[in-house]
């Protein structure tokens, strides 16, 4: 059985006389992300393999890794670009790393609801940003979410930035978020997420940020007793394949995946959308004390340097959003 890096290797010995779909035979697609099963990229990965399955009638097969199984973020793309793995659903964040521009989406308070940023994100910026990804050897195909994040902490209850003074809080390893919570006074510790959990669990951080899906499916309120609905930041994800892999595959293949990973985008959207009160509500229910009324106005202005730093590195693309936005 081929996998998508050897399908180029069987058309040089004769297979592309074979129709492409045919040829598709053998197609096996390595999707790996970080989080559980329980948790929103999980529930896209699987609508993503069930319509890529289903759409080329078995002929292309999706496995996926769950758990960071194949590694952290960073490592998963850096896998994807030498062809080691296949695609992955990966918070924007770590994307980030790679092509900076793409990190516009992530500034504080750009966006004010979940549609405004799908318009955004579904139109001519999005693609134009998916598009940046193919200079670092990456595809970008379409964008699910990890959705609005929110602070919660070990230590009390934050309803300004004053609250933040000295809490030790971990952030993506990505300059925006770092440089967001360090206006906003926190002591902001970018890590990875697999890192994330061990150190909430010995106390060596005092809080995190993330929106209310994982905070739930990860039971942080395990360690963290406090959270704070602070919206400060809408996350995408992106469903990312390499270019070794990308490249290998027929046209009409390409162009299922790249329709289906649309599609399961969406699907994770509306059900993050649809279980998100719910999760609240278990949170509150396991004694998770939240603040629903912080002084948002405050952490605002607080974060207007980060937009001054950013202006120019952005460039265009912010103030195409803003354009959209008007």
């Amino acid at each position: 059985m081929f996998n998508a890096r050897t399908l180029l290797s069987a058309l040089a010995l004769g297979a592309a006389l074979v129709p492409a779909m045919a040829a598709a035979q053998s197609i096996e697609l390595r999707l790996a992300h970080v989080v559980n099963e329980q948790d929103g990229f999980h529930i896209a990965a699987e609508k993503f393999a069930e319509l890529v399955e289903a759409r080329t009638d078995g002929e292309v097969s999706v496995e996926i890794f769950p758990n960071a199984q194949l590694g952290d973020e960073r490592t998963l793309l850096e896998s994807m670009q030498i062809g080691t793995v296949d695609m992955g659903v990966i918070t924007n964040g770590p994307v980030a790393n790679f092509v900076e521009e793409i990190a516009v989406f992530e500034l504080p308070f750009l966006f004010p609801s979940r549609e405004a940023a799908y318009e955004v994100l579904d139109g001519p910026v999005g693609q134009d940003l998916l598009d940046e990804l193919e200079r670092v050897n990456l595809k970008g195909l379409a964008y699910a979410e990890r959705g609005f994040r929110n602070l919660t902490n070990s230590r009390g209850p934050v309803t300004e930035p004053a609250d933040l003074d000295g809490l030790k809080l971990r952030v993506m390893e990505n300059p925006v978020y770092v440089d967001t919570f360090r206006e906003l006074g926190a002591n902001a510790v970018p890590m990875a997420w697999t890192e994330a959990l061990t150190a909430m669990q010995q106390g060596t951080i005092d809080g995190q940020e993330n929106p209310v899906n994982v905070i739930h499916s990860f039971e942080l309120n395990e360690t963290q007793t406090h959270m704070t609905l602070s919206r400060h930041t809408y996350a995408p994800a992106i469903f990312v394949m390499g270019m070794p892999t990308w490249s290998e595959l027929p046209a009409d293949v390409q162009a299922v995946i790249k329709e289906a990973a649309q599609e399961a985008a969406e699907h994770e959207r509306r059900v993050n959308a649809e279980m998100e009160a719910e999760q609240l509500a278990d949170l509150k229910a396991s004694g998770m004390a939240v603040v629903e009324d912080a002084d948002l106005a405050a952490f605002r202005e607080a974060v207007d340097p980060v937009y001054d730093k950013y202006s120019d590195r952005f460039g265009e693309y912010l103030e195409r959003i803003r354009a959209q936005l008007e």
